[in-house]
């Protein structure tokens, strides 16, 4: 196995003509359905593997023996690929960090959602340049980790301008960006919650729709109640936005059956369920999208994965990365603690990662690696995608493919 992917020919760049990446020793395609060689099974695996690329697309996929040819051609020498990683929920605008807030818990201090209010305070006292630099670095922290696709919200302005400019500079970076002026209420309406509401559902979101594709608010006690969910959500929708909730983190509440009432595209986190919730989330088109970074860093009890798994919901795996209560960008550790805490099998977790991502964004050209997706690629030093959860920690990213361009 060489060090590193080796180029064969010269005859064109990355993205540019096609190009064949052959000696792919497992390929993870997520569709057995399209991908003729691909054996059966939600991970579609093939086997002595190689993927051709025209500009940002996959044009082929198959065995290497069956390749067509190309214009130049690169090695991946012997290793396994799957789709870019598809990190669906984020926090990446914020300003100032909580060091002090993470090593107290560490301590013995509980987690409650009152600390944002410690990031909203720095992430209005940041400059433009400072919140861009900031998300820049977490972008390419991501990437190196093998993210290719980032969503990520507001959520730490709470004030109209605030969120606005959140919003405008995620735009800028990211693919897919989120409206959260309901994350929770600002000290400056701490005796006035509903008014905040009216903010949020009113001027707040008409500065803000024409940046965002969703809406999402935090409904969990210290946050939002159902009443004050059902309004946020139902505003986002009469302006064009599509929903998302943050649902039964810090314990069970009606989150989950607001996100299926609204046909929203994931119920995030999911730690506290009812049968109720679980039923619910089985008969709908919801995602539950589990974030073990959360309990990792708040040493809170994990998702049962398994539950959802068994009862046929959909399940994404997901970083939230953010400065509080889940300062990782990384989705292979993610992956890693799913498969040792959450009871998921190391397939199940790599599908979640990639393909449910993108089920929790609705789409269909990320997340697989099939004729016509975007050619978003990771290459890992290892035989097998099954080493992302056996060899946690170690940075097994070899090369990266974005769009079709390699990137790293």
């Amino acid at each position: 196995m060489s060090t590193h992917p080796t180029r064969d020919t010269a005859a064109a760049p990355d993205g540019a003509g096609s190009t064949l990446i052959a000696n792919i020793s497992s390929l993870v395609t997520n569709d057995h359905e399209t991908v003729a060689a691909a054996e059966h099974g939600p991970l579609g695996v093939v086997r002595n593997a190689a993927v051709v690329v025209e500009g940002d697309r996959v044009a082929w996929v198959g065995t290497e023996s069956e390749a067509p040819a190309t214009d130049s051609r690169v090695d991946a020498g012997g290793r396994a690929m799957l789709p870019g990683f598809v990190d669906s929920h984020s926090h990446l605008l914020f300003g100032g960090d909580r060091t002090e807030e993470f090593a107290a818990r560490m301590s013995g201090r509980p987690y409650t959602a009152g600390g944002i209010r410690t990031t909203v305070e720095a992430t209005r006292a940041a400059d433009d340049a400072e919140l861009a630099a900031n998300l820049a670095r977490h972008v390419r922290e991501a990437l190196r980790q093998g993210t290719t696709t980032l969503e990520t919200k507001s959520g730490y302005g709470l004030t109209v301008e605030d969120e606005v400019r959140a919003l405008r500079i995620a735009a800028d970076q990211v693919d897919e960006t989120t409206y959260l002026g309901a994350h929770v209420v600002p000290p400056e309406y701490a005796s006035d919650p509903d008014g905040y509401v009216d903010l949020v559902t009113g001027p707040m979101l008409d500065a803000c729709a024409r940046h965002a594709r969703w809406v999402d608010v935090f409904c969990e006690r210290g946050a939002f109640d159902g009443d004050q969910a059902r309004a946020v959500l139902a505003a986002g929708v009469a302006r064009g936005l599509v929903p998302r909730v943050h649902a039964g983190q810090l314990g069970p509440g009606p989150g989950v059956r607001l996100a299926v009432e609204f046909d929203a595209a994931s119920a995030d986190h999911c730690t506290h369920l009812s049968d109720e919730d679980v039923d619910a989330l089985a008969g709908s088109r919801t995602v539950a999208t589990l974030l073990p970074g959360c309990e990792f860093s708040t040493r809170s009890p994990y998702p049962d994965a398994r539950r959802l798994l068994d009862a046929k919901v959909t399940v994404a795996l997901s970083t939230d990365c953010n400065p509080g209560s889940s300062y990782t960008s990384s989705m292979p550790f993610c992956v890693a603690v799913a498969v040792r805490e959450m009871g998921m099998t190391p397939d199940e977790a790599v599908w979640a990662a990639t393909a449910g991502g993108a089920a929790a964004l609705r789409r269909i050209d990320i997340g697989r690696v099939t004729p016509g997706a975007r050619a978003d690629l990771v290459l890992l030093d290892a035989p097998s995608h099954v080493h992302l959860a056996y060899r946690p920690g170690v940075p097994l990213v070899a090369a990266v493919w974005q769009r079709g361009e390699r990137v790293l």
